[in-house]
C-alpha cells in the first residue's frame, strides 16, 4: 500500500511541474488561457468557445475565453 501512494504522490508530483512548467510558456493572459486549457481537457461536449467558458474550471467570465486567445499573440 505504501508504494501504491509512493506512486501516486510522484505522479501528482510530476503532474504539478508540468502545469508549473507550461504555465510559464503562456502569453499575457496565462490565468485565463490556463483555465481554458483544463476546460478543453475536461468538458465531454464542446460546440463554441461559450459552451468552454461554462465548465467548472473555467472560474473566469466567458469574455475571457476570447481575451486568452488574443494575448497568444
Amino acid at each position: 500500500m505504501n508504494d501504491q501512494l509512493s506512486s501516486a504522490n510522484m505522479k501528482s508530483a510530476l503532474l504539478e511541474e508540468f502545469r508549473q512548467a507550461a504555465y510559464k510558456h503562456l502569453g499575457r493572459a496565462h490565468d485565463a488561457t490556463f483555465e481554458l486549457t483544463d476546460a478543453i481537457l475536461l468538458t465531454r461536449n464542446v460546440y463554441s468557445l461559450a459552451d468552454l467558458s461554462r465548465s467548472a474550471v473555467f472560474r473566469r467570465k466567458w469574455p475571457s475565453v476570447y481575451v486568452s486567445e488574443a494575448g497568444r499573440s
